[in-house]
């Protein structure tokens, strides 16, 4: 069973990510070090309590359609309605549409905590909080009056429509319609795959972002636009309507996450005895529809980076747990009776270490992230543009780095498992089938490498990311300076894997600055990879000796003097790698 890590997270918000440096400064709107601790255990205990008993019946029920309607799992609607009326849904929501204002910072390190308790649960209500900003954002004052705050309180629920049968991850190729109506609302037709919690029994109402195309709009990512479509629409006076013309034709069969509902939406074909066309509302400027659609997508990678943590800490515990339990052989030094525990053996031992630091790692780069949008929001307006572009250099990592290591520590977790590992009654083969999505939706893990590489590193022709390199070369000195014989050598280590970092990130921006493009993305995923490592390691040891923690210190060290190797041997993939790429054929027989 799930047990939050309070105290860890605590830990790691304070005095790796910059909430501590944040309250003290005064900038959180008088939140205090007092009711922080008190979100965190409650959310922690919604997590452990409510919503990771129901864990196993969604993954074993999964859910059903039956005439366009979706049923999820038993006792998921009412866990729901728990989430709800605790007013989770509106932690991070501006306080003008009823939601309670706290920093992102902290909305992350409940999702994890959530997302520990059930991916397949909360993946839902994480999409709702990014659909209400959207139209916080984008829309028209009627339309926010309208939705908004209906999405913060959740009792409506927001979908995120894109994906389409010939256009994945080039959005650009899709192929839905909008026609324009002589009311100023817009007629949709199409379909649309993959999406989330596309129909279910949660909510009256389920409020769909739906990209489309109008028929004069340019072609490709320049011609697509955003509209709201309701599944009933709304009356004047707020209640619900007529059933619009949207319905799910069909639910996947997935890997992991059954009790998420992934459905096949069709628009407009008239199934509800109405005139053909789901009736919309355009959202931002007309052939402006992505632009609108990335503040949603940048909430959902982030909160897809905290998916990723979320798992392994789970397959963490699971972990531990058994190895301290299990027993088999004896370990070399093993002074007790019988057989030792495998948590004792050197090689279960690196294990579960290589997954605590990794984990830790992974939790460092996603809140650091989260903290750089709350510096962007609630920083001295002077520097807010600077921790934008911190914030744009950073969630492109913080989604795919912590979902690689999700998946990455799931497996390893089960290794620790052995043969009962791939036995589901276990509960270690779950994390692993939820862990696989991950680095795959929102955007695949080597599209976010490519987004780094040709888009986030030349902001302001590479300073940004030359400061951050700097910033971590101080971090990498106190390190250094600490006197602290638990981290061993730490430091040398850490600085090793910074001039790494240092030296792809120069050859990288000269690739691109120069348009030798497909040189750069040769090197982008082993470069994405880099950053992560060395910036998780990085940080999670500056947190070590802010907090003068030992325990954590030992952790820091076992990273750095047995994981950190990893980048010299990624550095010369990136600098020496794309010509042998370039001329590989994958196309030959």
């Amino acid at each position: 069973m799930y047990r939050a890590p309070v105290e860890e997270i605590g830990r790691t918000l304070n005095h790796v990510a910059g909430l501590k440096r944040m309250l003290d400064e005064g900038r959180l709107n008088g939140l205090t070090p007092d009711l922080v601790e008190a979100i965190l255990t409650e959310a922690g205990r919604f997590a452990s309590e409510e919503i990771a008993p129901l864990a196993r019946i969604g993954d074993e029920q999964g859910v059903r359609l039956d005439d366009g309607q979706v049923t999820t799992p038993p006792g998921w609607p009412a866990l729901y309605r728990k989430w709800r009326e605790a007013g989770w849904n509106g932690l991070a929501a501006p306080e003008k549409w009823g939601g309670q204002g706290l920093p992102a910072m902290l909305s992350a390190a409940a999702l994890e905590m959530w997302h520990s308790g059930s991916l397949a649960f909360a993946i839902g209500p994480a999409l709702n909080v990014g659909a209400a900003e959207v139209l916080e954002k984008h829309a028209t004052e009627e339309l926010q009056n309208t939705y908004v705050g209906k999405l913060v309180s959740g009792e409506w629920m927001g979908t995120m429509n894109m994906t389409e049968p010939q256009a994945g991850s080039d959005v650009g190729a899709l192929t839905t319609r909008a026609i324009r109506a002589a009311n100023g609302t817009y007629r949709i037709f199409g379909q649309k795959i993959f999406i989330t919690f596309g129909e279910h029994d949660f909510t009256d109402n389920i409020v769909h972002l739906v990209l489309a195309r109008l028929p004069d709009a340019p072609a490709g990512s320049k011609g697509i636009s955003l509209f709201l479509v309701p599944k009933f629409l709304v009356n004047e006076d707020g209640s619900l309507g007529a059933r619009n013309d949207v319905f799910c034709a069909s639910i996947e069969r997935k890997l992991g996450i059954h009790g998420a509902p992934t459905c096949t939406m069709v628009y407009g074909d008239g199934r509800f005895g109405t005139e053909p066309g789901a009736i919309g509302w355009l959202v931002g400027e007309e052939n402006r529809g992505l632009a609108c659609m990335f503040t949603m997508m940048n909430n959902a990678r982030l909160a897809v980076g905290t998916q990723g943590v979320a798992i392994a800490e789970l397959a963490c515990q699971k972990a531990v747990a058994y190895a301290q339990e299990r027993r088999q052989g004896r370990a070399p030094g093993w002074k007790g009776e019988g057989m030792s525990p495998i948590a004792a053996h050197p090689d279960v031992k690196r294990t579960l270490m290589t997954m605590k630091a990794m984990t830790q790692a992974a939790r460092a780069v996603s809140y650091s992230c989260a903290y750089a949008i709350d510096m962007a929001r609630l920083g001295d307006h002077d520097d807010r543009d600077y921790w934008q572009e911190r914030a744009n250099l950073l969630t492109p990592v913080a989604k795919a780095f912590p979902s690689d290591i999700g998946v990455e520590v799931a497996s390893l977790g089960m290794q620790v498992h052995g043969g009962m590992g791939y036995i589901e009654e276990t509960g270690a083969a779950v994390l692993y089938r939820d862990a696989r999505i991950a680095p795959i939706y929102e955007g695949t893990n080597g599209i976010q490498a490519i987004d780094l590489v040709t888009r986030k590193l030349p902001q302001s022709d590479g300073d940004n990311v030359r400061g951050f390199i700097a910033e971590l070369r101080q971090d990498t000195e106190k390190v250094r300076g600490a006197n602290m014989p638990e981290l061993g050598h730490a430091a040398d280590r850490l600085a090793e894997s910074l001039d790494d970092l240092q030296a792809t990130t120069n050859h990288l921006l000269c690739l691109v600055k120069e348009g030798a493009v497909e040189e750069a993305l040769c090197g982008a995923t082993p470069y994405l990879r880099l950053f992560g490592v060395t910036v998780g390691a990085i940080t999670l040891t500056r947190g070590a000796v802010s907090a003068g923690d030992v325990g954590q210190a030992r952790i820091c060290r076992f990273f750095a003097e047995n994981l950190l190797g990893e980048t010299a041997v990624l550095k010369r993939a990136i600098i020496d790698g794309a010509a042998s790429l370039i001329e590989a054929d994958t196309l030959e027989k």
